[in-house]
């Protein structure tokens, strides 16, 4: 990575657009803004001059691109991508995390959640947000009913964190994120699944489409 650290910024509104730099600069002294606005187009000129290190993604920019498109552009020219969005259409996420971003935080998420997410999709790591779990978790086996909880607590187990990973991701204790899997392991199981193993657990998350 080159001294600076360059981003990208694609954000139509031009208070959150300030806010999000704003906070970048204050957080990371050497983050350098090489493009602030909402056409991918003119972003992708100055990736092509200037490269960049991270790309920040709204996935409505006002301006009817295809929010899917815009995410395959900025990965096929290499950059890392976050998506920080208040769009939370599931098939939308979904086909943008397929497409290669690397993260989806809701802009409602807390600053420490977005600036780790940042840092993730810098160093090129997938980010698991509760945001991203959520908006992953809406298509399931419809033998199987699963809680917001159940699903997010499977979506992150399930993609190969630690249970104290997963307990602290979503703010619970150990004995709680550990309930959670069993209610989700009785589930699968009463619906004719074998779960006995985290391995039975991810092939059915990722039938169900939680897990890539």
């Amino acid at each position: 990575m080159s001294e600076t650290i360059k981003f990208i910024v694609l954000e139509d509104h031009p208070v959150v657009r300030g806010a999000l730099i704003q906070s970048l600069i204050l957080t990371m002294p050497r983050a350098e803004v090489t493009y602030q606005g909402s056409s991918v187009i003119s972003a992708l000129d100055v990736v092509r001059s200037n490269g960049a290190d991270c790309a920040l993604v709204d996935l409505d920019l006002g301006d009817g691109t295809d929010p899917i498109a815009n995410v395959r552009m900025l990965v096929d020219a290499g950059v890392p991508v976050m998506i920080l969005s208040a769009l939370t259409n599931p098939q939308v996420v979904r086909e943008c995390i397929r497409s290669g971003a690397l993260a989806f935080v809701s802009k409602q998420s807390t600053e420490e959640t977005i600036l780790a997410a940042i840092q993730s999709t810098l160093r090129r790591e997938p980010f698991m947000s509760v945001s991203l779990a959520i908006a992953l978790a809406g298509e399931e086996d419809p033998a199987v009913t699963l809680s917001s909880q159940e699903r997010v607590a499977l979506t992150y187990y399930a993609s190969g964190m630690k249970m104290d990973t997963v307990a602290r991701r979503m703010d619970v204790s150990r004995t709680t994120a550990q309930e959670y899997i069993k209610r989700v392991r009785a589930k699968y199981t009463r619906a004719g699944y074998v779960v006995s193993t985290k391995t039975d657990l991810y092939k059915v998350a990722r039938s169900s489409g939680l897990v890539d």
